[in-house]
């Protein structure tokens, strides 16, 4: 399975969220500081940071804690948080794009290599993966918000670019793709037709996948955690295709 797979391999995230929670709100208030230090604590003149206020209701986020992290961000005293990109390769030769957000260059550039060093990668050059990917903005809905028809349908209207329903033992959702400029408006129109998704963000989708399989998909499911697992890091990318009997294998 690859592309935008039931079991979201190209954006890999941990399946225990409840258990990570503490660290989800941290990652989510630290999107809430850097957009409203970027754009203003207004969400409404700062696409961004509306689209960040969206995933955050997402996780139920309280919204006391949401409103503390915007005011962390667009206040004169503001956390000196820096967003970088870091870029590397798995085994198996897989892409992965690593997205953090850091008040310390030194420290975190540390953990990331380690990361890669110690579970069979090696961290690369600025654009030595991304070159091969593309930036787009992804809107996610559950399954039941409407039919795949009516969700389609109603994408195009708003300007996005696809709409396709992603089923799997832990997802069942639609999920719309755009430009990434148009994302703004592409979610305010399907938020006036659905109410609030899921999830609002702009992604990296890669224009190629690498099969993985055996020890080689084991060494890289465990190099994706370590990295997910980092304090500064927000999003971890991998454009691996795992199939289903693959995934099976390792979850047995």
């Amino acid at each position: 399975m690859a592309g935008h797979s039931a079991f979201k391999n190209i954006m890999h995230k941990k399946g225990a969220a409840d258990k990570k929670r503490a660290a989800l709100f941290t990652k989510i208030a630290r999107e809430l500081q850097i957009a409203a230090k970027l754009g203003g604590p207004d969400p409404s003149n700062n696409p961004r940071l509306r689209a960040a206020i969206v995933n955050a209701r997402a996780e139920q986020m309280p919204k006391d804690n949401i409103q503390r992290a915007i005011d962390r961000g667009g206040g004169k005293d503001a956390e000196a948080l820096e967003e970088i990109r870091y870029e590397g390769f798995g085994p198996g030769g897989v892409g992965i794009i690593v997205e953090a957000a850091t008040d310390n260059r030194n420290r975190t550039a540390g953990d990331v290599r380690a990361a890669f060093s110690k579970n069979g990668g090696a961290l690369g050059e600025t654009n030595s993966v991304a070159f091969g990917w593309d930036r787009i903005g992804e809107i996610r809905y559950p399954l039941k918000t409407a039919s795949e028809d009516a969700m389609l349908e109603a994408a195009i209207e708003a300007g996005a670019d696809d709409c396709q329903a992603e089923t799997g033992e832990e997802i069942e959702e639609h999920v719309v793709t755009c430009a990434m400029t148009a994302l703004p408006d592409v979610t305010a129109a399907l938020i006036a037709r659905f109410g609030e998704p899921k999830s609002s963000k702009i992604i990296w989708r890669p224009q190629v996948t690498i099969p993985v399989a055996g020890e080689q998909a084991q060494a890289l499911l465990k190099l994706l955690d370590v990295l997910d697992d980092l304090d500064d890091v927000q999003q971890v990318y991998a454009n691996f295709d795992l199939d289903a009997a693959e995934l099976a294998k390792l979850a047995g």
